[in-house]
């Protein structure tokens, strides 16, 4: 007998089956206990479309492949060796529970023998995600005597369950040694175990049975009926959230059509004659005028707006108000606990039988379309009172997200296709406040909303698109993922990382943080700048003080990109004070209130 052979026999036929069942990329960080799986993917990848990917660093590893899941909406496996290396796929595996991402965690372990008796890198590595994960299937060490089929009918399963209800999947394997073989009988005396064990999986028609599938729209109640049936007489306001680009422009087109105001969240890749919503909504009269509303139609989750959901639950709440939210996520999405109706299915799907649904309108009958056209004066006095920010000479946060339009402007005309990914935190606020992104996708991890791994995440999404990115991060977090601009070190496309560098946490200048502690124990001011962090990982590095360089430099970095003088990141690095953006946006609401008096 050979227990190298044998191991490697089971990780075969384990990432076979993933791969039967679409699995396209595999994620894989060094590591010896993790051989059999590690060897048997690089031999899958030799003779199938799979694609390797490799990280020294778990953590970053596994928001790598989140990037992946998130950007294909496929499965993608991560491979890791025993004990710590584990635990630090935690991190991702969270998101992806609140936000959908389909991983598929492959650990290796020890065997249970050597669990709780001292052995080296042996911690309990069963559970270890608990409800972060939707199943955990614990292989039994590879042994003729163990059932190969029954395992991978475990495992098919498990990745069943994942197709109809998204989220992570955990797979321990426990190897014992030796993990090396020396020749390749050592594998081939067990192929025709392997053959008995692969004639017994169920098939795709069998798998399809398992579970019901929850992407259905359609009407489920006789509340949802009357919605419908009274659309043309409610004073409807609809919101876009996060979702794939060409969904987003297919809600917006569906508002247009009937006159509702359409409030765009900044991961739709959409914006509106309603936009910095966020601002406006604190002035008195221009909430009011929106607070009207009989009906809100929520399409996609997870908004960036705090504001915008305290809002939504006023006019819930006082207003009695009609709440309709279209999501794919299964999970519960109603922080606030509001009567809620629900669809879940693509967004597409749902707008085609909105619109299956809602007869054509009586050209003799009054309708709201149109009810709220005088709150558009809210977003145009934003962008009035926040020009003089926009032109500012010296380069600030806020004037950054007012002109991203013009960065993403410089992508497109210049590479094409571009994607965008925005990190958590205060730029991802001040984007929400200020910016107007248009037609393009964007990207977030607003799940757990951590800072951890925001750098391997938009490197997976970019692998998996192709395509050209933009990132833009604050300055703590790019320190907390600074391992992952090793992934940055070559790219096949440009890829541009904008760091707001405000000397730590910037955020809890907008947070009611206790003053005398907020420096010590909030922003915590690291005093760093990484230009040699850059220089560590062979990116290129500018530090721009107006928004002419910061554009200009841009420009010619994509130049020199194209020319094949370049082919790793560039990291634009903007130095500004601590409190400098939370006082302009103070400012900008205080002036927006004046302006509507």
């Amino acid at each position: 007998m050979s227990q190298a052979g044998l191991n490697r026999v089971w990780a075969q036929a384990l990432l076979e089956t993933l791969y039967v069942q679409g699995v396209r990329h595999i994620c894989i960080a060094p590591g010896s206990r993790s051989t059999p799986l590690s060897l048997e993917a690089l031999e899958l990848a030799e003779r199938t479309d799979l694609t390797i990917h490799t990280h020294f660093d778990e953590r970053g590893l596994g928001y790598l492949a989140l990037g992946l899941a998130k950007a294909s909406d496929e499965p993608v496996a991560v491979i890791v060796t025993s004990g710590t290396a584990v635990a630090n796929l935690l991190p991702c595996a969270a998101e992806s529970g609140l936000t959908g991402e389909k991983l598929v965690l492959l650990t290796a372990d020890r065997p249970q023998e050597l669990i709780d008796v001292g052995a080296n890198q042996a911690i309990q590595q069963k559970g270890i995600f608990s409800t972060h994960v939707i199943k955990s299937v614990a292989l039994p060490s590879p042994s003729v005597q163990h059932d190969l089929g029954q395992a991978l009918i475990s495992i098919q399963q498990a990745l069943a369950y994942q197709d109809a209800r998204r989220g992570s999947v955990h797979i321990n394997c426990p190897y014992p040694e030796p993990l090396y073989i020396q020749s390749h009988q050592e594998k081939e005396q067990y192929l025709a175990y392997f053959d008995v064990a692969k004639s017994v999986s169920l098939t795709n028609s069998q798998l399809n049975k398992l579970y019901t599938g929850y992407n259905v729209a359609e009407l489920t109640n006789c509340l949802q009926q009357e919605i419908i049936n009274r659309i043309y007489d409610l004073k409807t306001v609809v919101v876009i959230g996060k979702m794939p680009l060409e969904e987003s422009i297919k809600v917006k087109a569906f508002a247009e059509k009937f006159g509702w105001p359409i409030l765009c969240d900044p991961q739709s890749g959409v914006s509106s004659d309603w936009a910095h919503f966020d601002l406006w909504l604190q002035v008195p009269r221009y909430a009011d005028l929106l607070s009207e509303a009989e009906c809100v139609l929520q399409f996609g989750a997870r908004l960036v707006s705090k504001r915008l959901g305290q809002w939504i639950k006023q006019v819930v709440t006082h207003n009695a108000s009609n709440y309709w939210v279209f999501d794919p996520t299964p999970s519960v999405l109603n922080p606030d606990h509001l009567p809620q109706l629900r669809t879940v299915a693509t967004i597409s799907e749902c707008i085609d039988m909105l619109d299956y649904s809602i007869l054509p309108a009586n050209e003799f009958l009054d309708t709201t379309s149109g009810w709220a056209e005088e709150s558009k004066l809210a977003g145009q006095a934003v962008q009035w009172v926040a020009q003089s920010y926009k032109k500012s000479e010296h380069l600030t946060e806020c004037q950054l997200a007012l002109r991203l339009d013009a960065v993403i402007d410089i992508l497109l005309d210049t590479v094409g296709p571009t994607a965008l990914f925005i990190g958590n935190s205060l730029i991802v606020r001040l984007v929400d406040m200020l910016s107007t992104i248009e037609n393009i996708e964007v990207y977030t991890n607003r799940g757990a909303s951590g800072i951890d791994g925001l750098i391997a995440t938009a490197v997976g999404v970019q692998r998996q698109k192709q395509q050209a990115m933009l990132t833009l991060i604050g300055d703590t977090s790019l320190l907390y993922d600074l391992n992952s601009l090793a992934l940055l070190s070559k790219t096949d496309h440009p890829h541009i990382v904008i760091v707001t560098n405000n000397d730590g946490g910037a955020i809890f200048d907008l947070l009611p943080v206790p003053a005398a502690q907020k420096q010590t124990l909030y922003q915590m001011p690291h005093g760093f700048q990484f230009e040699f962090a850059a220089k560590q990982f062979g990116l290129y590095h500018q530090q721009p003080t107006s928004m002419s360089q910061c554009l200009e430099g841009i420009r010619a970095y994509l130049e020199q990109y194209q020319r094949g003088v370049v082919n790793s990141a560039l990291i634009v690095e903007i130095l500004t004070p601590p409190e400098q953006a939370s006082q302009h946006i103070k400012t900008i609401v205080q002036a927006v209130k004046s302006h509507a008096l």
